[in-house]
């Protein structure tokens, strides 16, 4: 059973792509949380996926170039974490604009709104944080909608030039356009304007 467990496990693993992190409870649904520890505690012997932090594993990227594995993608392991205790979670702005593009700094801190408790990770060089707070304006059901908000409001309404409207415009999937309006729809008020010009370009005046 075990065995079976296992070859499901890096089935699963391997179907979701490199850079995936996840924990035991992504594959309680295969057994006991004691058989699939075992199973993955195997696969990480056997270098098919790696531990980051206690209880969090990925499948790393492998650069061909470098010749080794790629560090750990923190916004996957923070996925993860919020996976693994049920926490809502939004990157914080500064955060936001970096996974965006609008920020060229390489952070030290990594900084996630949460409805959990605060809590601090270290992955590798950089510091996975997670600051509580109401999330009051979460009502986003989409990770990208959350992004291109958090990222606004960082910026603040006098900074969102035609240039920024641009890149989040490039950034977001044309197939995700219409979803992140509706998604964002009580956003502060220039704020959904900005999403309106983001997601509908011209059409919005």
């Amino acid at each position: 059973m075990a065995q079976t467990i296992e070859n499901k496990a890096i089935y699963r693993i391997r179907g979701t792509g490199s850079g995936w992190a996840f924990s035991p409870r992504d594959f309680l649904d295969l057994g006991g949380r004691a058989t699939v520890d075992s199973a993955l505690h195997r696969l990480e012997k056997r270098g098919e996926i790696r531990r980051v932090i206690r209880g969090i594993y990925d499948y790393p990227h492998f650069s061909k170039l470098l010749n080794q594995p790629l560090s750990p993608d923190i916004d996957q392991v923070a996925t993860a974490l919020a996976r693994k205790f049920r926490w809502r979670i939004q990157p914080s702005g500064a955060t936001a604009l970096n996974y965006l593009g609008l920020s060229t700094q390489v952070p030290a801190r990594a900084v996630y709104l949460s409805d959990g408790p605060d809590r601090v990770y270290q992955i590798g060089n950089t510091s996975l944080v997670f600051e509580h707070t109401a999330l009051k304006e979460s009502g986003v059901k989409l990770k990208e909608s959350g992004l291109i908000v958090q990222a606004l409001k960082s910026l603040g309404q006098e900074q969102i030039t035609p240039e920024i409207i641009a890149k989040l415009r490039t950034w977001l999937p044309e197939s995700l356009r219409a979803k992140v309006l509706t998604d964002t729809k009580t956003a502060t008020g220039w704020v959904y304007s900005a999403i309106q010009q983001i997601t509908q370009g011209e059409l919005s005046g």
